[in-house]
């Protein structure tokens, strides 16, 4: 059924149709727009536009509307409206006859689709946020199992200092906790009710629309018509919020990939997310990560997509912003199984320690410890540096650690050091100095932990 038609002497075009109509993806929508339309009802009758019967009537179809077709959504998409609140309509006109027509009575499809898309993204942003949390959860154990394993840290894929395996989960469990800030931002921003501003100026019914907005768990309504209908910041907002996590998830993955190589083999990758090779039966892939950073450019994809869209768009609505959904589902869609995937791969991780411990020793990662007690000697840091760049060059043609030197060859390139440069050597040692706010020292981690799980785990 078409809600407009009248001012029409031919029908469509069947090509036009399939071009134009968006109940074939926008069906997503039917639990919100059958949510504003019970809200709606309720704000006809408080101006009188509908009895309180007539109100009764049309919440009682809505309601046993919305109880026939819960799980059975993709019965919508294939209905042949032209769109969900075409569909909504149509069904409520089929239960309660010429009533069902009343309803629509001072709201345009503008303001429908804005509210029923900031209601989609309300929803969005509450699963999402539960998703990220399980995925904090699943590091925070793994880090707090892994306290102890010393890790070698890099800069340029070259190693550099070394950390601990629980510094490494707890990096990645920060960027996640900005994903999470972020989301809790776009949902408060979005938490604004468009409904009433009808096409674009605003219905010419006496609506209380703070009332209304309430109704619908809003904190207040829209102050201007024309933005609140053509207003997609919010799927600009959770795109961007959705990509940045993304990318955040295929670092991650990255890192594992690379740590879970023959040539690393600091870690493996549980059977349950790695697959084999149809060829080389000794394979295991890590396909999980892998497939969690290709993702990542679909995401992007996506918003780079509806900020093309909107750049000129002029006011107020343009069929346009009917952009503004597949790539917001497909993403959304994309960017919650990546989580849960990610979570499920920490789940199973298996660490290599003895691996990982050689690693750490290895690629003179406490060269800089040797600057610093050079330093501690009165040696100036970039004289020191230099010293340190010299030794660790003789170190690698004797193919030596730094630590079995002996004093004696030491002393060739400074004489003021002595028996006490061993103890500052050892790796223990170097996270222990690190005892600052976020540094790698053991006792660092360990409040790290217990405070993130108060505030996880509560």
């Amino acid at each position: 059924m078409a809600l407009w038609g009248g001012r029409f002497t031919q029908d469509s075009d069947v090509r036009f149709k399939h071009f134009n109509d968006s109940l074939r993806f926008d069906y997503r929508l039917f639990h919100e727009d059958v949510e504003g339309s019970r809200a709606w009802a309720q704000a006809l009758a408080q101006v009188k536009v509908l009895s309180e019967q007539e109100c009764a009537s049309l919440i009682q179809a809505l309601n046993e509307l919305e109880q026939e077709m819960t799980g059975r959504e993709l019965e919508i998409a294939a209905a042949g409206d032209e769109d969900i609140h075409s569909y909504v309509e149509r069904r409520l006109i089929e239960k309660v006859g010429a009533l069902g027509k009343k309803l629509h009575t001072g709201r345009s499809r503008n303001d429908q689709v804005a509210l029923d898309l900031k209601l989609f993204c309300r929803g969005a942003c509450d699963d999402l946020m539960q998703a990220v949390r399980h995925l904090q959860r699943e590091l925070l154990k793994v880090a707090d199992e892994n306290q102890g394993v010393i890790f070698p840290g890099y800069t340029h894929l070259q190693r550099a200092q070394p950390v601990t395996f629980a510094h490494f989960c707890l990096a990645y469990l920060q960027m996640l906790d900005r994903d999470f800030v972020r989301l809790n931002n776009v949902r408060d921003l979005l938490n604004i009710c468009p409904l009433g501003s009808a096409a674009l100026a605003g219905t010419a019914y006496p609506i209380d629309r703070e009332a209304l907005a309430k109704n619908l768990g809003f904190k207040g309504a829209t102050h201007n018509s024309l933005d609140a209908v053509s207003d997609r910041d919010h799927v600009m907002e959770l795109l961007s919020c959705a990509s940045i996590s993304m990318v955040h998830l295929s670092r991650l993955a990255e890192d594992l990939i690379i740590y879970n190589s023959g040539e690393a083999n600091f870690l493996e990758l549980s059977d349950k997310v790695t697959s084999g090779s149809s060829l080389m039966p000794q394979k295991k892939n890590p396909d999980a990560c892998e497939l969690i950073r290709g993702k990542a450019g679909r995401v992007v994809g996506s918003l780079m997509g509806i900020l093309t869209t909107v750049k000129a768009l002029p006011l107020a609505y343009d069929k346009d912003l009917q952009e503004d959904k597949e790539g917001l589902f497909d993403a959304l869609d994309t960017w919650h199984e990546c989580l849960d995937m990610m979570a499920l791969v920490f789940e199973g991780i298996k660490l290599n320690k003895a691996k990982i411990e050689a690693a750490a020793k290895g690629g003179y990662s406490n060269a800089t410890e040797l600057a610093d007690y050079l330093v501690s000697k009165g040696v100036p840091f970039r004289e020191a540096h230099d010293i340190v760049g010299q030794v660790v060059l003789y170190a690698i043609a004797q193919n030596k650690a730094l630590e079995e030197l002996s004093v004696e060859e030491f002393k060739r390139f400074k004489d003021v050091i002595a028996e006490d440069v061993y103890p500052i050597l050892s790796l223990e040692s170097i996270l222990a100095k690190r005892d600052v706010l976020g540094g790698v020292a053991v006792n660092q981690t360990k409040a790290e932990i217990e405070a993130l799980k108060q505030q996880l785990l509560a």
